[in-house]
């Protein structure tokens, strides 16, 4: 019943749901300033019972998802951004930040099961869900959308490739699910081993970009891969469905969001098809999110998906609109660079370049410095480790070498 109910939503005309989204917005907003001290702060002064369009909900002030920290910080646990009682959250979770979320009780809370079907899983595929179940919520978030489906999912969580091997070969799952990356590590290092995963057929990547030449590889080795958008703090908000020969043709907008593209440092939507600022509004009432402008890059995509689906599409993830960077599934940001430099006084400009190289994110610390000696590079390179638990190379380059363009974090990888 879980795969029909999901198919006959998806159908549904997009005025159609529009408007049943719009029906059902007054009282999520009015709920959320009744029953969350945060939201009644942020929103003061707004008439629910007006928000019945596009127009009306432009005219709400944004909340920066960047905010948040500081938000919890001045009232904890979560801002004052819950509805849901101690009583009725089921798990907490932290991310990068620190910024706290809560999970509610009921099945399929982030709303992952759809992208999972869109993908192609079906009741009783196995899924070898390799996104973490530490403190953060992905591991969980996918895992709930797979239970849901009727599926089994393997708790593999990330690392221990040998170990993760070994499971797969003994229990066959037919699915992966985690970072675009993780999932060619497994497959090269099986191949190294000689260890069977040839059971895995599909995947549903999210966590990074899936770069083309990537998912080609994939499709050559007999992996179908789509991906799917989701953040901690509102769930899936948009996932990839591919069309009857297989192309797939940007990101459909799930049915539990309402997303708006808007110009990046604004709350004002931008035409259809330019480039802007994903803002998003999420119908949960235990923690409602209502416009969280989220700092990612994204368009709106005219015309249907060939797959049928008929909700609005965006283009998919099209890079930050501050200089935060989702790095092998980590966010670094513009701070965690300032922390080194101010390690090191001796330092001129610094800038975090991201590359690609053997289809694998790679970070460099780039620093001018009038001393380019190795002992430098070493500890510059374990403070860069320590402030974003990400490996780096280092190159230390002469002073005035670097740009003068303000910028800490160059993501130079290309996107197709």
């Amino acid at each position: 019943m879980a795969n029909e109910f999901l198919d006959q939503l998806e159908t549904r005309e997009p005025e159609v749901r529009e408007a049943s989204q719009f029906g059902l917005l007054p009282d999520l907003v009015r709920n959320a300033i009744a029953g969350a001290p945060g939201w009644a702060s942020h929103l003061t002064g707004v008439d629910a019972a007006a928000l019945t369009s596009r127009a009306a909900l432009a005219k709400l002030p944004i909340l920066r998802k960047s905010a948040l920290h500081s938000l919890q910080v001045g009232r904890p646990p979560f801002g004052g951004f819950n509805v849901a009682s101690g009583r009725e959250i089921g798990r907490i979770f932290m991310s990068p930040g620190p910024i706290f979320e809560p999970e509610g009780l009921g099945a399929d809370w982030w709303r992952s099961a759809r992208a999972l079907f869109a993908a192609g899983v079906r009741r009783g595929d196995i899924i070898h869900n390799t996104f973490a179940y530490h403190l953060t919520p992905g591991g969980w978030l996918l895992d709930a959308g797979g239970r849901a489906l009727g599926c089994t999912v393997i708790a593999a969580g990330p690392g221990n490739t040998e170990q993760q091997l070994e499971a797969i070969q003994h229990l066959k799952p037919t699915v992966y699910v985690g970072v675009p990356d993780y999932l060619k590590i497994l497959l090269d290092k099986a191949a190294e081993l000689g260890k069977d995963a040839s059971s895995i057929k599909r995947a549903l990547v999210s966590g990074g970009a899936l770069f083309p030449s990537l998912r080609a590889e994939y499709a050559k080795r007999g992996v179908s891969v789509c991906q799917a958008y989701a953040t901690a703090d509102v769930g899936n908000i948009a996932y990839e469905s591919p069309g009857p020969d297989g192309a797939v043709e940007g990101m459909i907008v799930d049915e539990g969001v309402i997303v708006e593209i808007v110009r990046p440092g604004t709350g004002d939507p931008v035409p259809e098809g330019e480039v802007g600022e994903v803002v998003v509004t999420a119908f949960n009432r235990d923690y409602p999110m209502i416009r969280i402008a989220t700092g990612d890059l994204s368009a709106v995509l005219p015309g249907r998906s060939p797959c049928g689906r008929t909700n609005m599409r965006i283009r998919g993830w099209l890079g930050r609109a501050d200089q935060t960077t989702k790095i092998k599934g980590m966010f670094v940001h513009p701070e965690q660079v300032a922390e080194v430099a101010k390690r090191f006084p001796e330092l001129g400009r610094v800038r975090l370049v991201v590359t690609r190289t053997g289809e694998q994110d790679v970070m460099t610390f780039k620093a001018e410095s009038a001393s380019q000696d190795a002992e430098m590079a070493a500890r510059v390179g374990e403070a860069v480790q320590q402030a974003t638990k990400l490996k780096a190379g280092v190159e230390l380059v002469a002073p005035g070498t670097l740009p003068n363009d303000g910028k800490v974090i160059a993501d130079d990888r290309s996107y197709g």
